[in-house]
């Protein structure tokens, strides 16, 4: 299950598109109102336009409109998939909260609403992903895309920074279920946010010279949920393209 999948160019529908590519049947969720009071806007279609792409890798999928800000919305979420795909396996979080706001102009309510998606959210997500798992010790996985970016992003980078302990935390607490927890910082990735100003600072600062893409984070979650990656476990692993 992959939350935070919204748009066809985001980092989730691309972790999506590579796991279903993989084998895996996919359930993923999304939420239209936060795309529409961010800059780049809803995009038409785009729950339609994923689906079949993972119906044509192989993948038996279904989507979910929930709003995480809602504390009942992750057992009604397990609940659908599990009706729909059975239980879940792998749980990966790419949902977020990001309004850009330094210390002194982040509002109370903006503080709280970025904690509420990007913490609170998550931990009951995890909650509920280990009160239900049921697969094999050893194939449970959790994943969490974070981020380190705080100046002038402030509310979205702390309420980040606590998703990680959050999620780390399940490493050792979930052991008894044979699950692995990693977080994933994939770096400034341009799905549509960027001005120019931000895309030539990136560029500067990355050895290699480009920016990331959708894809290259996929890559890296689709290890983690192989056997191949089992023994990567309570790891902040970054995966940024060497971004100083």
């Amino acid at each position: 299950m992959i939350t935070g999948v919204g748009r066809t160019v985001g980092i989730g529908a691309g972790i999506a598109r590579r796991l279903a590519a993989s084998g895996w049947d996919i359930a993923f969720t999304h939420w239209t109102p936060y795309d529409e009071r961010m800059s780049w806007g809803s995009e038409p279609g785009a729950t339609e336009a994923i689906t079949r792409t993972l119906v044509e890798r192989g993948a038996a999928t279904t989507a979910i409109e929930a709003d995480l800000a809602d504390p009942d919305a992750p057992a009604r979420i397990f609940d659908e998939v599990e009706q729909k795909l059975g239980g879940v396996t792998a749980l990966v979080m790419c949902h977020c909260e990001s309004v850009d706001s330094g210390l002194l102009d982040t509002t109370v309510e903006s503080f709280d609403r970025h904690f509420t998606i990007n913490a609170r959210a998550t931990w009951l997500l995890i909650r509920e992903h280990g009160r239900r798992f049921a697969a094999a010790p050893g194939t449970g996985r959790i994943i969490s895309l974070t981020s380190d970016h705080t100046v002038g992003n402030m509310p979205y980078g702390a309420s980040k920074g606590a998703m990680d302990r959050i999620t780390l935390a399940a490493a050792r607490e979930l052991a008894h279920l044979g699950m692995t927890a990693n977080a994933v910082n994939p770096g400034p990735v341009d799905t549509g946010w960027m001005s120019e100003e931000v895309r030539a600072t990136c560029l500067r600062g990355t050895p290699l010279g480009r920016l990331g893409t959708p894809q290259d984070t996929a890559h890296l979650v689709d290890f983690l949920c192989s056997p191949e990656g089992q023994w990567i476990n309570g790891q902040l692993l970054m995966s940024n393209g060497g971004l100083g």
